[in-house]
């Protein structure tokens, strides 16, 4: 997980960080790195949620290069709350990685807000509002939504049993995963397994 893409510094030039919202996966480094360069910029570094670009973009670049990266599912981030949220998202896609291995191994997995708070130093109540308050939604609620898209991705390899999803993702019942994959997709999981082209999102799009 997380590639970066670097260039040799250029000592003449200013330098700018650019916080980028919703950015969560190598895809996204390879999109916003073409989004830059298109615009111009020269991109000494690239990471899940910033960029470092030279020169630093005037406003009229800036304006342009916002409006792309909307376009493309990403969004410049103009407060604290919004860059706490994206380190949240990342984090989060990281910890089902680890749940998923600790079952494997028979291991009990980390609570969700010890593994939050032990990643990113701050106290959960404090990790929740700051979610809530950028995204409109709460980390939990969030936290679903990402693993019914690994649900729909492990159905789609057509290896497993939805009993063996459940265990896989760490819910406590087969009646569980069903119930909240209803309440997602607003279908069951055998209706959509019927469909000829089941619907799935990349993470950078979940709402």
């Amino acid at each position: 997980m997380g590639i970066s893409r670097k260039q040799p510094q250029a000592s003449d030039e200013s330098q700018s960080t650019l916080k980028i919202k919703n950015m969560v996966c190598n895809r996204c480094i390879v999109v916003v790195d073409e989004v830059l360069r298109g615009r111009g910029l020269r991109v000494e570094d690239v990471q899940l949620g910033k960029a470092v670009v030279s020169p630093e973009p005037e406003a009229e670049v800036l304006l342009g290069l916002e409006q792309e990266l909307k376009q493309k599912g990403f969004e410049l981030v103009r407060t604290r709350g919004d860059e706490l949220a994206t380190a949240i998202k990342s984090e989060l896609i990281t910890y089902m990685d680890v749940v998923e291995s600790h079952q494997k191994t028979a291991g009990k997995p980390p609570l969700l807000s010890g593994y939050l708070t032990g990643k990113l130093h701050r106290s959960y109540p404090t990790l929740s509002r700051a979610f809530t308050a950028s995204e409109g939604m709460t980390i939990e609620k969030y936290l679903i939504r990402l693993r019914i898209e690994r649900v729909k991705e492990l159905l789609s390899y057509d290896e497993f049993t939805l009993s063996q999803i459940a265990w896989r993702l760490g819910y406590s019942s087969l009646q569980h995963l069903s119930g909240q994959f209803r309440q997602v997709v607003g279908m069951p999981v055998s209706e959509y397994r019927r469909q000829d082209a089941p619907s799935r999102r990349t993470l950078d799009k979940i709402r």
